[in-house]
C-alpha cells in the first residue's frame, strides 16, 4: 500500500461536496493509512447523542469531525497557499521530502522543526563553550 501525502497538522482543501461545504479549509488532526481517511477540523460534522453518565455530566447532541476519503481533500502549500499536488524531492540527508508542485517549496514541517530545534541546541552549546572560557581568561587575569 502506497504511504499517504496528507499528514496530521497540515491545512487541507474539501475537494467535494454540496455548495455551501465544498472548498472549506481546515487543519487535519488525525490520519489513518490502512483505510486512507482523515479527519479534518470543523469539516464533515456529525451529531452524536450522549447519554449522561453520572449527575454531574450533561447529555446532549455534540458535534463531531468525521473520516474524509483521502482523495476528497487537497493539500495547502503553506508557502503560496494554493491548493496543491505533492511531489517527493530528494533532501538532505538522502531523505526524500515533500515539496509544492507549483512554487517547489518544501511542506514537511516536522523535518523543519527539527532542524530548527538541532541549530537551537548547537548554537547553545557554543555559547556555553564561550562563557566558560572566559570564566576561566577571568580567573587566570586575577591570579
Amino acid at each position: 500500500m502506497a504511504s499517504m501525502n496528507i499528514r496530521s497538522g497540515d491545512l487541507v482543501q474539501l475537494q467535494v461536496g454540496d455548495s455551501e461545504n465544498r472548498n472549506k479549509k481546515g487543519r487535519v488532526i488525525s490520519v489513518n493509512p490502512d483505510k486512507q481517511t482523515v479527519t479534518v477540523e470543523g469539516l464533515r460534522m456529525v451529531t452524536r447523542h450522549r447519554k449522561p453518565r453520572n449527575a454531574q455530566d450533561k447529555g446532549g447532541k455534540i458535534q463531531i469531525p468525521s473520516a474524509i476519503n483521502v482523495s476528497n481533500v487537497m493539500l495547502i502549500c503553506p508557502t503560496c497557499g494554493k491548493p496543491t499536488r505533492v511531489k517527493h524531492v530528494l533532501g538532505e540527508k538522502g531523505k526524500y521530502i515533500r515539496a509544492c508542485k507549483q512554487c517547489g517549496a518544501t511542506i514537511d514541517t516536522k523535518a523543519e522543526k527539527k532542524q530548527a530545534k538541532d541549530a537551537k541546541k548547537t548554537a547553545k552549546k557554543t555559547t556555553t563553550a564561550k562563557k566558560t572560557t572566559t570564566k576561566k581568561k577571568a580567573v587566570e587575569t586575577a591570579e
